[in-house]
This record gives C-alpha cells, sequence and structure tokens, in this order.
C-alpha cells in the first residue's frame, strides 16, 4: 500500500494594512480650511453681535423669507446628493451616469443663487438691506461670503463636468472629482449653520 506524503503548505505572506488617503487631494483641504476658518470668524462676530442686540436678531429672523431659505437648503442638499451619486458612479466607471449625475448637481447648485437673486429683490422691496439694523448687517455679509464659495463650487463643476466628458476620470483615477465633493460638501455644511441661525432661530 503506497502512503502519500502531503507536505504543508507554505504559510501565505502577510497582507499589507490598506494606506489610509486624504479624500480628494491636500490642496482642496488647505483650501476647506481657510473656508471654514473664515466663517467661523464670521459666526463667531454673529454670536457677539446676537448677545448685544437679542431684540434685534429676534425681530430681524421674522422679517426674512423662510421659503427663500428652505428652498436653497432643499437645492443644496440635493445638489450635494448629485455629487455623491457622481462619484459612485465614477468608482464603478460609469463615465456617463457620472456625467448625467453631475449636470443634475450643476442645475441645482444653479437654484442657489437663482433662488438668492429673488429673496434679494424681495428684501429691498421690503426695505432689508444693510442699512436695516445690525442683524441684516450680519445677515447680508455672511450669506454673501457664502454665495461667493457657491459660485466658486459652481465654476469648479464645470471645469469637472468638462474633464468627465474628455475622459479624465476613471475608477483608478478620480482626484479632481473627489476634490469638488469634498469642497461642494463643506460648503454645504456652512449653508446648514447659515439656515437656522438667520432664518429660524427667533
Amino acid at each position: 500500500m503506497n502512503a502519500t506524503l502531503t507536505l504543508p503548505h507554505p504559510p501565505s505572506p502577510p497582507t499589507a494594512p490598506p494606506v489610509a488617503r486624504i479624500p480628494g487631494n491636500k490642496g482642496i483641504w488647505v483650501g476647506i480650511f481657510c473656508e471654514l476658518t473664515e466663517f467661523a470668524l464670521m459666526f463667531l462676530v454673529y454670536f457677539i453681535a446676537r448677545a448685544h442686540h437679542p431684540e434685534a436678531f429676534s425681530a430681524g429672523a421674522t422679517r426674512l423669507s423662510l421659503a427663500a431659505g428652505t428652498a436653497n437648503t432643499v437645492f443644496m442638499l440635493s445638489s450635494s446628493y448629485a455629487i455623491a451619486r457622481a462619484l459612485a458612479a465614477i468608482r464603478r466607471d460609469q463615465q456617463r451616469a457620472c456625467l448625467r449625475w453631475l449636470g443634475a448637481a450643476l442645475v441645482l447648485g444653479l437654484g442657489y443663487p437663482v433662488v438668492k437673486f429673488f429673496e434679494v429683490q424681495w428684501n429691498i422691496a421690503q426695505g432689508i438691506d444693510g442699512s436695516a439694523g445690525i442683524f441684516f448687517t450680519t445677515y447680508y455679509y455672511l450669506t454673501f461670503n457664502h454665495l461667493v464659495h457657491v459660485s466658486w463650487g459652481i465654476l469648479g463643476l464645470l471645469w469637472v463636468m468638462a474633464r468627465t466628458r474628455m475622459g479624465a476620470y476613471s475608477a483608478a483615477d478620480y482626484q479632481g472629482l473627489e476634490a469638488l465633493g469634498c469642497y461642494w460638501h463643506a460648503t454645504d455644511l456652512i449653508w446648514l449653520a447659515i439656515f437656522p441661525l438667520f432664518y429660524v432661530l427667533h
């Protein structure tokens, strides 16, 4: 009877742990840090002004258009969702689906400045301008600065869409698209702080 000699299998080499990486790139995070620092200082001014003029801030919120603020919140959240879906599509190497979601994000993102334009027109018709009191001075300063950052995000979105159309991104390399997503989500989070402070908190 022949005996079969079974040799033990050599141990498998240890698997290297996955390398942690920063989403997007370091450059965009420097920009996001500067953006967050800027708005942190402006929020500090808001709370100082509110502490010194509580009646003005309580009354001021009732004069703003809650419908406009709510609409812009919906536009910001929806556009962030569309960008997240675009990222999910490019990770699956679905460039066309990615481009469609980026187009949706652009349309939704453009809703923000459109609503803001009509909101400002309505405010001025109601006599609400920068000289209407400390609440409205703070309101315009913060919201216009945020509008500038949204505009930069829209320009970045147009650039990323053009790059996607040219086939610059794939499942192996989508750093530029991810960087835009990080910036847009940060700008979205800032609006989620602005909205309750000016439109909801009385």
